[in-house]
């Protein structure tokens, strides 16, 4: 290895050091990485030339190492440690991985301007959510490759049988609801393509869906027995993650938040003197301030002390192993946590349940529907009434009987 691979392996080794990576784990990323280097010094390949093609290439090449070296073929997940480290010094190297995709041909330019333009166009003009600006984004980055790849370097000709022709390809294993949800992501491009003028025709009341009518699903919902037996089993688990998870599931179970909610939770959110936690809605960019509950606030004051790693993060509820930063999702976790509490829902298991489950529960309680919508960070009542449906016990005891039917009985 050269002298100046020597000194860039020494710089990863001290910045994994510098993010708080275990000694051990700083120590194989540094080997899997010099084994990355030492490969592409072997091909002439300059690591500030290297693309993800090239790290695929030298996983199946450390695959076929391995093989030769122990007679037996790795374990199926053996390619995560090597990937992770060389991904970590590649980042090193590009500043960010994966890298930028570059445009390949003057119809890539023009898909990547009208992509940059849309963005910019959801944010500052329509004051869109980030969640909403990603996944109407990642639509529209689909829809325009796909228009690529079938040979059209223009939208001029743009028509409804190319529309349903994308539709068609996005709608094998969709379900009814996410086919329209795609729908209405096309439709918002397809408008957005006709107000900037690059189509002549608005498209958008072309694009199909199934129709959905309103309560026709009932999604999973929690019982109060359920929820006690989840957070009873998490409380045993006396790890930084079960600490986390406790104090995580506490807050779902309390007040019903959404998954982003908690996770952008900062730690200056919550005023200990006045028990009180501030809560910011970015789904509607509204904010609630809400009572501390005495559950809630130990369990979150036990993960602080004892669970929590040390680092610069603001935000509440991180990572257990580093980079110590705030998590990307709780979908997993609570799916965990149900299953070790024997728990199994019939439908979806995420943390939207435990929203769900707070709804139905404040329903019972006779609570005014505008409260309930307040405590949930809804903007309107209309955003509330779905959650009429999932109090399906209280419909069936206030059903009306229907004359003749007991004969049929």
């Amino acid at each position: 290895m050269s002298d100046k691979h020597h000194e860039l392996i020494a710089t990863l080794k001290s910045s994994l050091i510098g993010q708080r990576y275990s000694p051990v784990v700083a120590r194989n990323y540094c080997a899997y990485a010099s084994g990355f280097l030492d490969y592409l010094e072997q091909r002439d390949i300059p690591v500030t030339d290297v693309i993800d093609v090239h790290v695929e290439r030298y996983l199946r090449h450390a695959i076929v190492q391995f093989e030769k070296q122990r007679g037996r073929r790795p374990s199926v997940r053996w390619h995560e440690v090597p990937r992770s480290g060389i991904h970590a010094l590649m980042r090193l190297v590009h500043g960010q991985w994966p890298p930028a995709i570059k445009p390949a041909c003057e119809a890539d330019e023009v898909r990547f301007s009208i992509c940059d333009e849309y963005e910019i166009w959801l944010r500052e003009e329509r004051g869109m959510a980030c969640a909403s600006v990603a996944a109407l984004m990642w639509e529209a980055r689909n829809f325009l490759a796909w228009q690529i790849d079938c040979g059209n370097d223009g939208l001029a000709d743009l028509s409804v049988t190319d529309v349903d022709r994308y539709m068609d390809l996005r709608a094998p294993k969709l379900t009814r609801c996410s086919l329209k949800s795609v729908a209405e992501r096309l439709r918002a491009l397809l408008r957005y393509l006709h107000i900037t003028g690059r189509v002549t025709t608005d498209l958008s009341g072309h694009v199909l869906a199934p129709t959905l009518y309103a309560y026709e699903g009932v999604p999973s919902v929690l019982d109060r027995g359920q929820i006690i037996a989840v957070l009873e089993s998490a409380e045993k688990d006396k790890s930084p993650a079960g600490l986390r998870d406790y104090a995580i599931l506490q807050l779902l179970a309390a007040y019903g938040l959404r998954s982003g909610e908690i996770r952008h939770l900062r730690i200056e959110d919550i005023d200990w003197r006045t028990e009180a936690i501030h809560v910011r809605h970015h789904k509607t960019r509204a904010s609630t301030l809400l009572p501390l509950l005495e559950p809630v606030g130990e369990a979150v004051l036990a993960y602080l002390r004892a669970g929590r790693p040390s680092t610069e993060a603001r935000e509440i509820f991180v990572r257990t192993r580093a980079p110590y930063r705030k998590l990307d999702k709780l979908y997993s976790m609570v799916r965990r946590r149900l299953r070790d509490a024997g728990v199994q829902p019939p439908g979806k298991c995420g943390p939207h349940i435990f929203r769900h489950a707070r709804a139905v529960e404040m329903l019972r309680a006779a609570v005014p529907q505008k409260v309930i919508g307040d405590v949930l960070g809804h903007r309107s009542t209309g955003s509330t009434a779905p959650y009429l449906k999932l109090a399906t016990e209280d419909l069936r005891a206030i059903a009306l009987d229907v004359p003749g039917m007991e004969l049929v009985a």
